[in-house]
């Protein structure tokens, strides 16, 4: 399906850079003997979201801690229902105390929104030119991988770090865990193996940089412990 030409035309710039990059980390490891536009995806994708660590950080530190005020979030509300006024300011109060700001979260994700699009629309259309690009299984990475590998890894990799981040599990985020990865899964089957790795190799970066976050986090809740 063709994309709108004003949202092509509006991530052109960034859409550029990325091509020029993939590009010449193609040229650069075909010079060491291993040119592959696979590989060439990979170092990217860790490159972007090594960039973009500092933001993903924030976001996922909003998020662990807005999950884990969630049940005493949920019994001010119950308590202060009639009364907004107060409700409001006992939940000012229990996001001082937690050192949480509901908005803290949004701002890191609203300036990766036009990065993750330009990827998308990079991988989408690339133009790998010559023979077809193969890597590992996938005989071209512009075309559906025909084992379906890629598309499992997806929902997988999706699932895992759904499961990692969350913190309460309730009704509605046990169907969103089962949902949300199998819908990436699904999508992924038609899509160019190249942007199926792309997400692939960014959920599991995105993971690794979670472990690290969560580990760092406990570490200094126990020094402060101590």
């Amino acid at each position: 399906m063709e994309e709108p030409f004003f949202l092509v035309s509006l991530f052109s710039p960034i859409t550029d850079l990325f091509t020029a990059v993939l590009t010449a980390l193609y040229s650069i490891l075909e010079k060491f003997g291993v040119g592959s536009y696979g590989l060439a995806i990979i170092i990217l994708t860790v490159i972007i979201k090594t960039l973009l660590y500092p933001l993903t950080k924030k976001q996922i530190e909003s998020m662990k801690g807005m999950q884990e005020i969630a049940p005493k979030l949920k019994k001010l509300q119950e308590k202060h229902k009639d009364n907004p006024q107060l409700l409001q300011q006992k939940m000012l109060q229990l996001y001082q105390e937690a050192g949480v700001n509901p908005l803290a979260g949004c701002l890191p994700m609203l300036i990766q929104m036009p990065i993750l699009m330009a990827m998308y629309y990079t991988f989408f259309s690339f133009d790998y030119g010559g023979s077809a690009p193969s890597f590992l299984w996938v005989p071209n990475l512009s075309e559906t991988d025909p084992l379906y590998i890629l598309p499992l890894l997806a929902a997988g990799t999706t699932f895992l770090m759904q499961k990692i981040s969350t913190v309460e599990v309730n009704q509605q985020t046990k169907i969103m865990m089962i949902f949300f990865p199998l819908f990436m899964g699904f999508i992924s089957i038609n899509l160019p193996a190249g942007l199926v790795l792309y997400w692939t190799t960014q959920n599991v970066v995105q993971i690794i940089q979670q472990l690290l976050i969560y580990r760092n986090k406990n570490s200094n809740s126990e020094k402060e412990k101590a």
